[in-house]
This record gives C-alpha cells, sequence and structure tokens, in this order.
C-alpha cells in the first residue's frame, strides 16, 4: 500500500524512522511536529535534515493543542492515512511535569482527533504503550487484557487516549488502530532513554543508574522492527469481523488495540552486558530501588499483530545495540 500519509511527531525517534522507511516505499509524506525542548532539539533538527533531503516529503512545525491548527493541515493534504505519534514521553517526566502531558496527550490527540472527524482518512493509527497494562501482573500481556490500573501519569493520558479513539471511531465511524509499544530501541534514539543514557555515561568512564537493583525485564523492540510493523498494518484496516478469540476488535466501532513488541523479556543486566561488549567498556552500576510508576517487567503477546500482517522480524539484542553505538559513536564525534 502506498498513498498520502500524514505524521505527527515526524521528527521524533519513531516518527523519523518511519518517515523514513514510508518516503523509501513511495508514500507523500507530510510531517507535523513541535520540536519541544524535552531533548535536545539540535538532535530532532538532525533528525529532520534527513528527512527533508528525500522527495516526498512536506513539513509543518507547530504544536498539537494550538485549536484547528491540525484539522486545516490534514484537510488541505488530504491523506488516505493519519499516523499520529506525537507526544509528551516519558514515564519519570510525568510525575514532575503532568501538565505537559495534559496539553500534548490529552488536548493534543483530542485535535489529532478531530482532524480525522473531518477529513475521514481510510486508516487512523495512534501510538499508545505498553505501559497501559500498569498493575497488570498476567504475562506476557495481550490486548484483551485489562488496561485499568495504570502506574504513572504518562500511561494514563494514552489510556485516556484509546477510549477518546474509540468513542470517535464508533461515533463517527472512523477506522482506528492503536498501537501499544514496547520500549522501542535503535539508532537516532532519544537522550532520556535507557540505552542513550547508559551508553553515554559507560563511554564517559561514568555510573549508571540500575533501578529495582537490576531486577527488572523489558521486552525491547528495535526501531526498525516496529516501523515494519506500523507499515504493514496501515493496510489492514478494522472492519466488522474479529479474525478470531484474540483479536480486540470492538464489538461497536471500527477499532482495534494491536500490540507491538519484539515478544521476549531481555532481563536488564543482559542489555547492560550488551552495551559494555558494543562499547568495549564496563559499566559501574549505581544500584537504586524501584522508580515510582515503574513496572518490574514486560512481556508483548505478539500472536494479534503477527495474525493481521504476518511474521515481524526480531533484532538479536546484542546486534540492535552495536548498531545503536555505532551510530551513536558517528554522531557524537559529528557534534
Amino acid at each position: 500500500m502506498t498513498g498520502r500519509v500524514f505524521i505527527t511527531g515526524a521528527a521524533g525517534f519513531i516518527g523519523f524512522h518511519l518517515v523514513k522507511r514510508m518516503l523509501s516505499d513511495g508514500w507523500q509524506v507530510m510531517g507535523f511536529d513541535g520540536m519541544t525542548p524535552y531533548y535536545s532539539p539540535k538532535l530532532k533538527e538532525s533528525r529532520l535534515s534527513v528527512l527533508q533531503a528525500q522527495p516526498g516529503f512536506s513539513f509543518e512545525q507547530g504544536m498539537l493543542e494550538k485549536e484547528g491548527r491540525l484539522t486545516d493541515l490534514v484537510g488541505a493534504f488530504d491523506p488516505d492515512v493519519i499516523v499520529h505519534l506525537a507526544a509528551q514521553a516519558g514515564v519519570r517526566y510525568s510525575i514532575d511535569a503532568p501538565r505537559s502531558y495534559v496539553a500534548s496527550n490529552l488536548i493534543g490527540a483530542h485535535e489529532v482527533l478531530e482532524a480525522a472527524r473531518a477529513c475521514k482518512p481510510k486508516h487512523l493509527m495512534m501510538a499508545s504503550t505498553s505501559s497501559a497494562y500498569g498493575a497488570n501482573t498476567e504475562m506476557p500481556y495481550a490486548e484483551t487484557h485489562r488496561a485499568v490500573h495504570p502506574m504513572s501519569f504518562y500511561a494514563a493520558t494514552k489510556i485516556a487516549n484509546e477510549a477518546m479513539a474509540h468513542s470517535y471511531a464508533h461515533l463517527f465511524g472512523i477506522p482506528t488502530t492503536m498501537f501499544r509499544f514496547f520500549t522501542v530501541y535503535g539508532t537516532w534514539g532519544r537522550p532520556d532513554m535507557a540505552l542513550f543514557k547508559f551508553t553515554k555515561a559507560i563511554l564517559n568512564g561514568e555510573p549508571i543508574d540500575v533501578y529495582n537493583h537490576g531486577n527488572m525485564q523489558r521486552d525491547f523492540t528495535y526501531v526498525e522492527d516496529l516501523v515494519e510493523g506500523i507499515v504493514r498494518l496501515a493496510g489492514t484496516v478494522p472492519g466488522t469481523e474479529p479474525i478470531g478469540p484474540a483479536d480486540s476488535l470492538s464489538p461497536v466501532a471500527p477499532f482495534r488495540v494491536v500490540n507491538i513488541g519484539n515478544g521476549m523479556p531481555i532481563a536488564l543486566n543482559e542489555f547492560i552486558a550488551a552495551i559494555e561488549a558494543a562499547t568495549g567498556r564496563e559499566a559501574q552500576r549505581n544500584l537504586m530501588p524501584m522508580q515510582p510508576g515503574d513496572v518490574p517487567s514486560t512481556w508483548a503477546d505478539a500472536s494479534l499483530v503477527e495474525a493481521l500482517v504476518g511474521k515481524l522480524p526480531r533484532m538479536d539484542i546484542r546486534e540492535g545495540v552495536q548498531h545503536f553505538v555505532d551510530w551513536y559513536l558517528g554522531w557524537n564525534a559529528a557534534e
């Protein structure tokens, strides 16, 4: 499938990789991003400069929450697909700055829904998070599990997004897929994420903070594997008939929630060992208690996404971390 796609968060980590991939597949892409200073805008500008060198890409800068802005842009562009990735990210930051999550993740998401209501795309795709599973301890996380006990305000805003999008799908017939991401990592990643922070600290001979004394597991998902899932799902529009008992398709709306994860949790110490191997340096571990709002483990049941779009690639953690470290060394040298 190709056509016209409007992507919010285009200069962000995942957005950058998705735009690059869809351009290479032949899509016409309009990107939108606020270029906010949550982390270095220089990294966002570097990503954007790569994208702007490619044909088929246009870009608008602005804030999601500005009333009517997205509706005007989306209406003029008339996309076949809208992919909403822009958000205020971070579990821990949501404890200190919850208002920024209200603006971006609640008001901003509503503006996306209003734009979709006005232009009626063939498919609206919106990013959610594995944090939506919250206090659920049943593993692996399946889309049919209840997501009603968020452990952070960030997760609460994403659960709210799912509910908001479902109501619009029901009321206005907007085919909608929400995808729950699981600990995405890879080249061009965010500086506030563990891989970036750990790599920087290890290379500088500084200690790393290891929470819950290292007793953590994450379903680490390489960014290009995630993008493959999104691209395939773009042409898999929710209809009226579930594909099986494990389908999360709504009984009253063309709406589905889909995990996109590696389907295999990795121990945090194994993740750190992969960084040590890629950098050739030993980490100095500063063992810490569990952070508020965090969970000890995540694990995606990937059976639904693979039933919908086929088996997805799964990058080995050592190879994926090596790709990141190689990129980091080149990018840092260029800076």
